[in-house]
């Protein structure tokens, strides 16, 4: 990690399933497992429903990471594809994120159940660790060095 960037907490907005992956956060929080506070959490009802232009406009609003987080594969699924379109949304996603100059690592896809508190926790964890070596968000980057330009 650069000099400049030693301090970095990065910012991540997570995406989890109102049936499994917000209730397995829930299972954390009053489980009291340790995790970072650099998640700030959207309940959505189902990971299926997360658009990619939702998660475009984290990154662009100056999110370092995003976190999309819902019910395992194959068949835990509350709305029963729902997991599966989110799956096939989020690989796209990442393919198009290189050309915007978006590492794809910032974004990642989980299946966290509502009985997986400690998954939830760990999964956080390794996210907030492995932003922290790519660095702040490189449209925010751009962003501020413009602002500095016009000063």
């Amino acid at each position: 990690m650069s000099e400049k960037h030693e301090n970095f907490e990065p910012k991540i907005v997570a995406f989890l399933c109102n049936w499994c992956s917000y209730a397995g956060a829930d299972l954390a929080g009053v489980s009291r497992i340790q995790y970072p506070p650099n998640i700030r959490v959207i309940r959505v009802m189902c990971s299926g429903r997360v658009d990619p232009a939702f998660i475009l406009e984290a990154f662009k609003n100056g999110a370092d990471g995003v976190l999309v987080a819902g019910c395992h594969l194959p068949s835990d699924c509350h709305y029963l594809s729902g997991n599966f379109k989110a799956l096939r949304r989020i690989t796209l996603l990442k393919r198009m994120l290189k050309d915007f100059g978006i590492e794809p690592e910032r974004l990642r896809l989980e299946w966290i159940s509502a009985s997986e508190g400690d998954k939830f926790a760990a999964v956080v964890r390794e996210m907030v660790e492995e932003i922290k070596k790519l660095g702040p968000n490189p449209i925010k980057v751009m962003e501020d060095e413009k602002w500095k330009k016009e000063e």
